[in-house]
């Protein structure tokens, strides 16, 4: 839930403000335009503007369903026009994404430019996703514009400087990236300006602080954006402004990791009018005393206050508020320290401030003392998120009632993302509050079940989140008791049984107000029911991960008008619908997964025209897919209908593929061409198919601006590679692997000059690697084995290419010495150049490879590297920040060819087997702390093995066989613990195997065609070894033999016997069990008084 702010009602009333001038000028009343007779209509110039605006939009909800031809425009919904001139002045398409309504669509704003008396746009809460925000050249009246929470995509364009007449500029909440241009200086007259953007980077623009009749700004994301994103402010520099500039302004939003200097303090402290100050990511806050100081002067003056991720101590906080000689003279209601490094110690503090409705502490480390039950809360306290603070069941204990009355005022708490284990959290909470709203308590470890004493406490609840625990048994009825719930979420649980019986009942109180529910990951099994339709309000359903059965049929959702997020995936359900049916809701993502659909291709599908994400692999479908169907690329964002049985080919359609989809059509049976309008996908991933035909796909004439990954691997493309691969010369990973491609490498390869991945393995590619590759110095991984390769390893790998993480050249015909140059490759992990024709020695500059010489690999510093990983990634190819391409390495693993994928994050290898190298091994080798596979086994190498092979303790694989070592085999071996295959066959090694620790363990095959070995390992005795003869035992015979087995055999009898003579009587037969006991209190009574005596009688003896 978004945090409230008072300051989040400027806009309203900047709102009315200029719509107040609007009419005071001439508009229209209203926005529905009931206009009375006389008045001008609508310019028909502007008439046509709107329509051609409206046809580039996707309108499913009907918000422009007025506006149609040969009606007036001043008369349509949502316009307002000058009741004199007839000129549109007003056009309001906000809408309320993620909710319903809400536009999308490719937005061609220059439809517009005819609107040239238009002054107030707001395309605000609509899903423009992937596109760029328009210039808005020559909208030269506009006053207000407001494009947050569009979803717009891009930087923001330099020519906003035109708009000189603009009073409010509002751009929040959208995928903004790079440098705010300082043309934004230009707008004299804004009020209003707020840039907040997830990726916006540079410095602040001091030509910002010339706007002196500026009240309101933000820059940079605040502190929810950067946790829910998972991203961090990238705006740094100075503060531009200095006293004098912004003199007007009341709220200030600052995202970023500025240096603070002298005179910012200063500036902050002729802002006589600030009531709201938000400086978000500051990191060197609490550096800054005179800053800080300054901010504790204002305080008396703030409404609200927000200093998250400003790196703040316990002391900062008590100095910020410490000359508070009463806290009645602070009138804060919003306090934001979240991700600081606050301790309980704080607490009560902040709790005391009478004003205060919304405190957010999330994200510090809370633990310790405190007790939150103990706590003196203020009585006007509506929000406390202390989610992911590190907190424990001992921390909400009440040691009295006098606190449950302070807490009646709480509406919202958030306990998400802590360490609580205990079910009694439901019992503290039922004392705690019961006016509660919104409850968090996911992603803790909260066992067992919810007590009916939680349920019939909590009948305000609207949302409730527990998702990420660990609860059992089966959904509580009392959820059929909670009148005004709305949202629940029991995802990622252990809860079990059938579906929730309250839901089929058709008198739950709630069963039309509550528009989500989810249940996913949990063990529910049997049907679903179909009484699950009583609950007529459901945006949002999602129950996949479970293992419901049976059919899901119309009467299960014919009652969904309002649905939009349908989840069933990885159950074993069958969906079956006639094939005439028309739903009654608008998907916007849909995952069936796994589902039965098929085996005809699901023609209810094409009722759907709003869908964003659509997945459905693995759903049985056996079919052609139709032509209706590729039409619903051009309005999507992923589609995922890998691993069914899709066969024919697809149809070089003229599409037009605005949001750059991810598109994932693996394991199927496509044939023939991959159509062109292909190339428009971010993500293209057609592996195991039978397309047979690349050349038409990338020669076409027509380029791939978006497309970072082509997946082609496992088909059956024929013949040599093609040489035009300028078209898609931003492709970061390319994979053609295991086709039958023939004939050299082109060099137009080289020009995919960001390539990070090229994997051409198992194909029939011959001659040298050409020189145009080292142009491709991005690359992180290269992987060309099983191939007809031949020539030298080139020097330019290493020269140009030392991001490689991964170099795979195995099974070719390489030839000639490893190049020095390759110990170039810092970040090299997998390193195979095995069964080629390679000559001469290990080069003795291995050690350059610093990624195996540490023992624990920089994930985080990997990841980095990896373009999915990355934010710059947004800004060329696709808005999500995930990818569903893997990369898959074939590897020799102990032995065993094996598949790997992403195996840069999980372990470290070098395989130069199967060669002609010679000489010995380099005594660097020794020093891969990190290694944990080396593979030189099959060469002609020589000497001894060094003694310090055993400082590789992360080596579980290690194979030397048929070579020409010498000596003895190192005892520092056994050293290596985790080390789980080990094959020193057919050499020349001698002496005694080394004993100790799991060497053991090794059978004689790991030593074998090694004639001077001896040792236990191989049953053979070394020289000076002594023979130890075991005694034998003495054979029992005749008589004796017979008069042990009658002993032996009497003293079991006896003693089972004498064991159950007295015990069993004593267990089965009362009156010898009561006999016996008092036998023993006599016995032990008399024992006590001997004792007593025997001590008075030493006592007086010692006195005598």
């Amino acid at each position: 839930m978004k945090k409230t702010s008072m300051s989040a009602y400027f806009p309203k009333i900047f709102y009315i403000v200029l719509l107040l001038s609007l009419l005071a000028s001439g508009s229209t009343v209203t926005l529905k335009n009931s206009r009375e007779s006389g008045e001008a209509k609508c310019i028909e110039r502007e008439s046509q503007a709107l329509l051609s605006f409206k046809d580039s939009l996707i309108d499913v909800f009907g918000m422009l369903s007025t506006w149609t031809n040969n009606t007036d425009c001043c008369k349509w919904k949502r316009i307002l026009c000058n009741h004199q001139t007839g000129h549109v002045q007003l056009l309001d398409l906000h809408g309320n994404y993620p909710h319903r309504p809400y536009l999308r669509g490719a937005i061609n704003v220059t439809s517009l430019i005819h609107l040239q008396y238009i002054q107030h746009l707001d395309l605000s809460h609509n899903y423009f996703a992937g596109t760029y925000i328009p210039d808005f050249m020559g909208f030269t009246n506009l006053r207000y514009l407001s494009l947050s929470n569009c979803y717009f995509a891009g930087r923001i364009p330099s020519k906003l400087r035109d708009l000189s007449q603009l009073r409010y500029l509002n751009l929040r909440d959208n995928i903004l990236w790079g440098e705010i241009p300082v043309q934004i200086g230009n707008l004299k007259l804004l009020q209003y300006l707020d840039l907040g953007g997830y990726y916006l980077s540079g410095k602040i623009p001091f030509q910002i602080g010339n706007l002196r009749k500026l009240q309101y700004l933000s820059i940079g994301c605040n502190y929810g954006e950067i946790t829910m994103l998972n991203i961090s402010n990238s705006l740094s520099g100075a503060i531009p402004f200095q006293i004098g500039n912004l003199p007007l302004l009341h709220t200030l939003r600052l995202g970023g990791n500025f240096d603070v200097r002298a005179k910012d303090a200063q500036w902050l402290s002729s802002l006589h009018s600030l009531t709201v100050l938000d400086l978000t990511s500051l990191r060197n806050l609490g550096s800054s005393r005179q800053l800080l100081q300054t901010i504790s002067k204002i305080i008396p003056n703030l409404t609200e206050l927000r200093l998250a991720e400003c790196n703040l101590l316990d002391i900062d906080i008590q100095s910020l508020f410490h000359s508070r000689s009463s806290n009645n003279s602070i009138s804060l209601t919003i306090l934001d320290l979240s991700s600081n490094m606050l301790t309980s110690s704080t607490l009560q503090l902040l709790f005391n401030f009478p004003s205060l409705k919304i405190l957010d502490l999330s994200y510090n480390n809370l633990a310790s003392s405190m007790s939150l039950g103990n706590s003196n809360i203020s009585s006007k306290l509506q929000e406390l998120h202390l989610g992911s603070s590190s907190l424990i069941d001992r921390n909400l204990l009440i040691s009295s009632t006098s606190t449950t009355n302070s807490l009646s005022s709480l509406l919202h708490i958030d306990l998400s993302n802590n360490l609580l284990r205990s079910y009694s959290i439901f019992h503290w909470l039922s004392n705690f509050t019961t006016n509660l709203r919104t409850l968090h308590l996911d992603s803790n470890f909260l066992e067992g079940s919810i007590p009916d004493e939680f349920g019939k406490s909590m009948n305000s609840l609207e949302y409730l989140y527990l998702s990420n625990n660990k609860l059992q048994g089966k959904v509580p009825s009392f959820f059929g008791s909670m009148c005004r719930l709305q949202r629940l979420d029991l995802s990622n649980n252990k809860l079990n049984g059938e579906f929730p019986s309250f839901i089929q009942n058709s008198s739950w109180c709630s069963r039309h107000i509550i528009w989500e529910l989810k249940l996913s990951y949990n063990q529910f099994t049997g049907k679903l029911p179909e009484s699950i339709n009583l609950l007529s309000g459901l945006k949002v359903l999602s129950l996949e991960g479970n293992s419901l059965e049976g059919d899901v049929t119309e009467s299960h959702l014919s009652n969904f008008s309002k649905l939009y997020y349908l989840f069933l995936s990885y159950n074993s359900l069958s969906l079956k619908f006639v094939s005439s049916w028309v739903p009654p809701f608008q998907l916007s993502y849909l995952h069936i997964a796994s589902c039965e659909l098929g085996p005809s291709f699901p023609s209810w599908l094409q009722t759907q025209t709003s869908l964003i994400i659509l997945q459905i692999s693995d759903c049985g479908i056996n079919d052609t897919v139709p032509e209706w169907f590729w039409n619903k690329l051009q309005t999507m964002y992923v589609l995922n209908m890998a691993d069914n049985n899709l066969t024919g080919s697809i149809p070089n359609m003229q599409l037009k593929l605005h949001y750059r989809p991810i598109i994932n059509l693996n394991s199927n049976k496509f044939e023939g061409k991959v159509p062109l309008f292909f190339l428009q996908a971010s993500e293209l991933l057609l592996s195991s198919n039978n397309f047979s035909d690349l050349s038409s796909f990338l020669c076409g004439n027509v380029t791939a601006a978006n497309l970072a990954t082509l997946d082609l691997s496992y088909n059956q493309i024929k013949g040599q590679l093609p040489d035009c691969w300028k078209s898609v010369d931003r492709l970061l990973f390319l994979d053609l692997s295991s086709n039958e491609l023939t004939g050299k490498i082109p060099k137009s390869l080289g020009n995919l000059v960001r390539l990070e991945g090229l994997v051409l393995r198992n194909n029939s590619l011959m001659g040298e690697l050409p020189s145009s590759l080292k142009n491709c110095n991005n690359l992180i991984m290269v992987d060309v084995s099983e191939n007809l390769l031949s020539g030298l390893i080139p020097s330019w790998i290493g020269e140009s290419m030392q991001q490689l993480m991964i170099l795979i050249m195995r099974g070719n015909h390489f030839s000639g010495k490893l190049p020095v140059h390759l110990c170039y490759l810092k970040r090299i992990q997998l390193f195979d150049l095995s069964r080629n024709n390679l000559c001469g020695g290990i080069p003795t500059c291995l050690n350059n490879f610093a990624a195996l010489s540490e023992n624990n690999i920089n994930r985080t510093e990997i990841e980095s590297r990896v373009h999915w990983y990355n934010n710059t990634y947004h800004e060329m190819y696709s808005i999500f920040r995930y990818s569903n391409y893997t990369l898959r390495v074939t590897w020799m693993w102990k032995g065993v060819e094996r598949n790997f994928a992403n195996p840069e994050l999980t372990f470290l290898s070098i395989d130069l087997s199967c060669n002609n190298l010679t000489g010995k091994v380099p005594r660097v080798i020794t020093y891969m702390f990190g290694l944990v596979s080396l593979n030189l086994s099959r060469n002609n190498l020589s000497g001894e093995i060094p003694s310090e092979i055993g400082n590789l303790r992360s080596l579980e694989s290690l194979d030397l066989s048929r070579n020409q070592f010498n000596g003895r085999i190192p005892s520092s071996l056994s050293q290596i613990d985790f080390l789980e295959k080990l094959d020193l066959s057919h050499n020349s090694l001698s002496g005694r195997i080394p004993l100790g620790r799991h060497l053991d363990t090794f059978d004689g095959s790991c030593f074998e065609g090694n004639i001077d070995l001896c040792g236990e390992q191989i049953n053979k005795r070394c020289a000076g070894d002594r023979i130890l003869v075991k005694p034998q035992e003495a054979e029992i015979h005749g008589e004796d033999f017979v008069f042990y087995e009658a002993l032996y055999m009497s003293l079991g009898i006896g003693f089972f016997t004498g064991f159950w003579g007295l015990l069993g009587p004593l267990l089965l037969w009362q009156p010898w069990r009561i006999a016996y006991l008092r036998f023993l209190n006599t016995l032990i009574d008399y024992l006590l008084v001997m004792a007593e005596l025997n001590i008075a009688k030493c006592q007086r003896w010692l006195r005598d």
